[in-house]
């Protein structure tokens, strides 16, 4: 099973989520503002976080969800930091729609720093779409 995990954070907080799934999944976490985010095969599951910042997502994070395309991933799980809200999860699947991806239903969300309880729940989170 090919997986990819793929976010933007500017605080390290929606990258340490990511990073504890990268971990159960047995890959890297890679940064959307990095030369190694394009997807260099179809995903069976693309894990993608991001955060909030005033009221969108980051830049870096907007044009990456607009080079992807059906068939870069079967399937899009969704994660995100933030202080404010989770509106960010709503604009993440919304990027993934538009790109064709189907995106999973279920979310993880947490609210501002995540503690090592919280990163381990993200562990156990990617671990139910990884078989």
């Amino acid at each position: 099973m090919s997986i990819a995990v793929r976010y933007y954070s500017r605080s390290g907080n929606t990258r340490a989520l990511a990073e504890a799934i990268a971990k159960a999944a047995g890959v890297s976490a890679v940064s959307v503002d990095s030369a190694e985010a394009k997807l260099q095969e179809p995903a069976d599951v693309l894990f993608i976080g991001g955060a909030l910042y005033a009221y969108g997502l980051d830049k870096h994070l907007k044009q990456y969800l607009k080079t992807l395309k059906k068939g870069d991933a079967k399937r899009a799980v969704v994660f995100s930091t933030s202080w404010v809200s989770k509106h960010s999860l709503d604009l993440i699947k919304k990027g993934l729609t538009a790109a064709g991806i189907p995106v999973e239903e279920e979310t993880f969300y947490v609210k501002s720093k995540p503690n090592a309880d919280q990163l381990k729940q993200a562990e156990a989170f990617a671990k139910r779409y990884i078989g």
